[in-house]
């Protein structure tokens, strides 16, 4: 497989061509933004325990019937993934309460919901992500009806597959957001599944061990990120 031109380069990814039209080449970055990159910084290694930690997740949500546009790693912080057409739309499930759903409901951080919470985000840096219901959706003409609704159907069992392996692990899923595209037709989980893209607390001590170390100035950020790849290595590892 063969690296070649640069297609895109985003927050926290370069993404490349390859020598196969149908797949790209992602190196994840040590860069680490906030607040619609307002804040902006590096967090050591974060790059390669995104990659591999993805990696390990999307392996498990395939075993259990959800198709990923993972195909294999290509070093510690690059794998190749399927080319797909993105949906513009970000798919939020939170399972307790924080950051922003926190405020706009008044509720004081680690609220247990009584039952998962779907979410729906306009993808667009500009707009700051606004968030949007399904008949936002059908009217701007982001997604079929029908193809908004199976990924939120997606979000909830790939929300069952991680909460699993991470209480295992001594590890809450508070949140996480998802994106998807479509390959010939079919709906594909693709971007990553990370310190990033989730928030992740201790069980027992309720520590932070996501990108709100960053976000909120609590320090040890790199060890929060190598503690869940750990955690989760070892719980995979003894399966």
């Amino acid at each position: 497989m063969e690296k070649l031109e640069l297609k895109y380069e985003g927050k926290a990814k370069k993404v490349y061509a390859t020598d196969e039209k149908n797949y790209y080449w992602v190196a994840y970055k040590d860069d680490a933004t906030a607040f619609n990159g307002e804040k902006k910084g590096q967090i050591a290694d974060k790059g390669e325990v995104n990659n591999q930690l993805s990696a390990l997740f999307f392996t498990e949500i395939e075993k259990a019937g959800i198709p990923t546009h993972f195909v294999r790693l290509l070093g510690q912080r690059d794998m190749l993934v399927r080319k797909l057409d993105m949906i513009p739309l970000e798919v939020v499930v939170r399972n307790i309460v924080a950051g922003s759903l926190s405020k706009r409901l008044g509720v004081e951080e680690g609220f247990i919901l009584s039952q998962p919470v779907v979410e729906l985000y306009y993808k667009d840096d500009a707009l700051g992500d606004p968030m949007v219901n399904e008949s936002h959706v059908a009217a701007m003409g982001w997604a079929k009806l029908e193809i908004a609704k199976e990924i939120q159907v997606m979000g909830l069992k790939v929300n069952e597959i991680l909460r699993n392996i991470l209480a295992k692990a001594g590890i809450d899923l508070i949140d996480f957001k998802l994106e998807f595209g479509i390959d010939n037709g079919k709906v594909i989980l693709g971007d990553e599944i990370s310190p990033d893209t989730c928030r992740y607390w201790d069980i027992k001590t309720r520590e932070k061990l996501d990108k709100d170390r960053f976000r909120r100035d609590l320090g040890q950020v790199e060890e929060a990120y190598q503690e869940v790849f750990r955690r989760v290595k070892e719980v995979l590892a003894g399966q």
